[in-house]
């Protein structure tokens, strides 16, 4: 029985490798390879963006988070849509002003080159541990259904996503994420039917026993201004304002979104992907929470034992007790938002390497040897993600942990950028103080306090913006923009 399912798997992955490799006639210079020649439509690049946002940790971690809590989690995703309005108001008019390949030729065009390396190396730092605790979700998909032990199961998913983003770049990556994202989609709408189905009462009986129990509560309104009011993440305040400000620092500063961004035709398109994007990930985000209560319903109902490991709940569930085939199909969707993912952090990876740290110091290389040393970065991501996933085996919450990650360095990216747009006069030396103050502030609120990840963003952003403007001030560190100057 288990054949048929396993041959489905494998048929996704080969076949979706064959697909994206079939790119690599287009990739011709490094517009194509890094911006797909910037000739895709808004709506793929808006499933493009949503690969990027709703990867292997969405799929596993908030079925995880629904079963053990409630639908608290939406109030972050709330915070996604205001983040939106800043990035489209704010930053998206600087992008399309000339053309950029990362987000960081802003910030030497606004500040100067060593700022621009500052917060290009944080990223390739940021993506690199974020994307590895992705990299380690992955396995424990595929280590599941193969039996394999997660550092094997991490390695066969690496090497294929490699190859094809390898050869395709970005036109790769964007049409793999469409393919991708519909199997996504069709599989979670798929088991969740399923496991609907399994429960006697159907949809009543989840109601009956959920809602008593608070499952479907998605608003946290409690407000008290201590210590312990702070380390919960879903309250109404820590959701929406860290949503607001971890989306506005992913989709706003860090490649991996903003290379999307500036693949679009115009800006008018770059703001319709960007907006039909939260349409899609507010729905998948309510799908896997609802999956997470049906299935939380399920165990109650059957006095079935929870997994030690409860991000194991989701795959395990589908792989043991849907029929064979759907099984097969909807563990090809969670790989599918893996891939989608993994491929998009190795091209952007590669983008910050070859346009913000290799081209600068090597200006008047050909076309084709930059390229060349676009597709050997991607290889050389590729291994350190792979490095990277095998030691992040010891998280708990794979979504959580992610996500964590992340907001301790946004903050500072986001503050730095907020100050390049907003004050025209806070020049290199106080911006990259303000930097620092940020990250390390955060560092400290993360290890030293019981504070939520929801909060690090705020926290490190306001710190960024408050050291650079005092440093500007006290050292009269003012300057000239260069983006006017050259106006």
């Amino acid at each position: 029985m288990r054949h048929i399912d396993l041959a489905v798997v494998a048929l996704y992955l080969v076949g979706i490798t064959w697909f994206g490799a079939r790119f690599r006639r287009s990739q011709r210079t490094l517009r194509d390879y890094f911006l797909g020649g910037r000739n895709t439509p808004w709506w793929a690049i808006a499933f493009s963006i949503v690969s990027a946002e709703t990867s292997t940790l969405t799929v596993i971690g908030t079925p995880a988070l629904a079963f053990r809590g409630n639908f608290g989690f939406l109030q972050v995703v709330l915070g996604y849509l205001f983040a939106r309005i800043v990035i489209s108001t704010l930053f998206l008019p600087h992008y399309f002003r000339g053309e950029l390949f990362t987000a960081y030729e802003l910030m030497q065009r606004r500040f100067g080159q060593r700022l621009r390396r500052l917060t290009a190396g944080l990223f390739l730092l940021l993506r690199s541990l974020a994307e590895g605790v992705r990299v380690f979700a992955i396995s424990i998909v595929v280590s599941i259904i193969l039996s394999l032990a997660p550092t094997w199961a991490i390695v066969v998913i690496v090497a294929l996503t490699l190859f094809y983003t390898f050869e395709g770049g970005m036109t790769a990556v964007i049409w793999t994420d469409v393919i991708q994202m519909v199997l996504y989609i069709s599989g979670a709408i798929l088991s969740l039917g399923t496991i609907l189905g399994q429960l006697p009462g159907g949809w009543a009986q989840v109601t009956a026993l959920a809602v008593p129990a608070g499952k479907f509560q998605v608003f946290d309104f409690s407000f008290a201004p201590t210590l312990a009011w702070f380390s919960e993440p879903y309250t109404f305040w820590a959701g929406v304002l860290g949503g607001c400000f971890l989306t506005t620092a992913s989709h706003g500063t860090e490649q991996l979104m903003v290379q999307r961004l500036l693949a679009a035709r115009n800006i008018r398109d770059s703001r319709k992907a960007l907006f039909a994007s939260w349409a899609v990930v507010c729905v998948l985000f309510a799908l896997f929470l609802t999956i997470g209560v049906i299935l939380w319903a399920l165990y109650k109902t059957n006095h079935m034992s929870v997994p030690a490991k409860l991000d194991a709940i989701y795959p395990r569930f589908i792989w043991e007790h849907l029929p064979v085939g759907l099984a097969g199909l909807v563990i090809a969707a969670i790989l599918a938002a893996a891939m989608s993912n993994l491929s998009a952090a190795l091209n952007s990876l590669s983008s910050t390497t070859v346009m913000d740290f290799y081209r600068p110091i090597r200006p008047l290389r050909s076309e084709s040897h930059y390229l060349s040393v676009a597709r050997f970065a991607t290889l050389g991501w590729g291994v350190v993600l792979l490095a990277v996933g095998i030691v992040a085996q010891r998280v708990d919450s794979v979504l959580e942990a992610g996500l964590g990650i992340a907001s301790i360095l946004y903050g500072g990216l986001l503050g730095v950028f907020l100050l390049g747009v907003l004050f025209k006069n806070v020049g290199e030396l106080a911006a990259m103080a303000g930097m620092a103050a940020g990250v390390t502030g955060n560092l400290i609120v993360r290890f030293a306090t019981p504070i939520a990840f929801t909060w690090y963003v705020p926290i490190g952003t306001a710190l960024t913006m408050l050291v650079a403007l005092a440093a500007a001030v006290v050292h009269g560190d003012f300057s000239h923009p260069q983006e006017e100057e050259s106006a």
